[in-house]
């Protein structure tokens, strides 16, 4: 039988800059952009009251919140502070699969004879991270890693959770189905629907009464996680699956050759992080958000009808933003090929004059190991060899100059003629 924790700094952003700064303790801290167009990033436990979130709009948080203070994220201390905090989950195992910045999985199968039982390590990782770091986190201890995650969840903040084996049903059995992995909103009301508001419900009504609304695969594996089962194995230093970046700007944009100045930025900037860790991309993802929300549902011009009565207007839906997909002809991490497919994928991308733009992104995935591909997109091998020896200068020059030092004059062109400012987001997920 495994032992499993899933360790998760409480508030982690928001604690560090309370931690750092005691004129922020107790009171309500907001970490994102100080635009109101910007996003949370970490909201502090003294703000969740007000119904402040992380991923919420700014606006909407200072509404919720006027009494907030808003704290501008400082990515680079918080890897640092994420450094220490995996090295002393590193104590306890070699395997530890991180999630994030401040939340990771470890198996201490096995363990108990070097530091005890899984309750013993927990409370032995929650003193050494409040005393080394001092910071809070949440523990959920359990024999599977679904269930140790929803055992962390419960008692925030500082809280410990053991599950134990055998236990692992009656303790899901009346937590909402919400808490499932895999039910968003939309499966949450096709299960409302049959009766099941509990995964105890669930887990007793078992894959063969919900596979007619969600499929046989999803109905398996949703009985399986409400029955506590989940063989997953905790998988140490796990590949990201993406890197991206993402820009929320202060206001709308409506210019095709600024939005692609922005766009090339971000293939810079997305460029240099994969090779800082030794990869490249196979696939560019671009997504455009536009300013406005409704959309008619069929914009398509449609014949004019006989009718029965007033016109009625054309149902409108929540829809603000696209996303554009490109593979690549082969593993790249040059700024310079990236940045022209993805100009070309807005290209493709219409009505951004008349609707406005309130921010853009970029992703790349299908991440390899760099060095992996001998031609990329049409170029000749000593093209290909060029961009790498250009890729790899751009770095030095940052590492010692720093990241603003060299910018395409395109890029630098239009930041002249542009007095906005933007509030900048890395994405990178595991």
């Amino acid at each position: 039988m495994r032992t499993v924790l899933h360790v998760d700094l409480d508030a982690f952003y928001a604690s560090v800059e309370q931690r750092d700064d005691p004129r922020l303790r107790g009171r309500p801290v907001v970490v994102g952009g100080p635009s109101r167009r910007g996003v949370v990033c970490a909201a502090s436990y003294e703000a969740r009251p007000f119904g402040v979130r992380s991923a919420m709009p700014m606006g909407e948080a200072l509404r919720l919140c006027p009494q907030a203070v808003v704290v501008a994220p400082r990515m680079r201390h918080y890897a640092a502070e994420s450094a220490r905090y995996f090295d002393v989950l590193h104590r306890y195992s070699p395997l530890v699969e991180g999630l994030s910045l401040d939340e990771a999985f470890l198996d201490v199968t096995g363990e108990e004879r070097l530091f005890g039982d899984g309750a013993t390590i927990a409370r032995r990782v929650k003193d050494e991270v409040r005393a080394e770091l001092g910071l809070v986190a949440s523990v959920g201890v359990a024999p599977s890693k679904f269930v140790a995650k929803v055992a962390s969840d419960l008692r925030k903040p500082d809280g410990l959770v053991v599950v134990g084996p055998g236990e692992e049903a009656s303790f899901l059995a009346p937590l909402p189905v919400g808490r499932l992995w895999g039910v968003g909103r939309v499966t949450e009301a096709e299960l409302t629907t049959l009766g099941l508001t509990t995964i105890g419900a669930v887990a007793r009504a078992g894959a063969e009464v919900l596979r007619g609304r969600l499929g046989a695969v999803q109905a398996q594996h949703l009985a399986e996680l409400a029955a506590g089962r989940d063989e997953r194995a905790v998988v140490p230093d796990r590949a990201p699956v993406s890197i991206g970046h993402e820009d929320t700007f202060e206001r709308d944009l409506r210019d095709r050759p600024t939005l692609e100045a922005h766009l090339l930025e971000q293939a810079d900037r997305v460029c240099a992080r994969l090779r800082r860790r030794g990869l490249a991309c196979t696939v560019v993802t671009v997504k455009v958000k536009y300013a406005d929300f409704n959309v008619p549902r069929n914009p398509e011009r449609v014949p004019n009808l006989p009718l029965r009565g007033p016109a009625k207007p054309a149902p409108l839906r929540r829809y603000n933003q696209i996303t554009r997909r490109a593979t690549l002809e082969a593993p790249t991490a040059d700024g310079r090929v990236v940045g022209a497919r993805v100009v070309e994928l807005l290209r493709g991308i219409g009505d951004l004059e008349r609707r406005g733009v309130r921010l853009t992104g970029l992703a790349a995935s299908g991440l390899v190991e760099r060095g992996g591909a001998r031609q990329q997109l049409g170029f000749d091998e000593a093209e290909r060899a060029r961009g790498e020896r250009l890729g790899d200068a751009l770095d030095r020059i940052a590492a010692k100059f720093g990241t603003g030092a060299l910018r395409r004059a395109v890029v630098l062109d239009q930041t002249l003629r542009d007095s906005g400012s933007v509030d900048d987001t890395n994405t990178d997920e595991e």
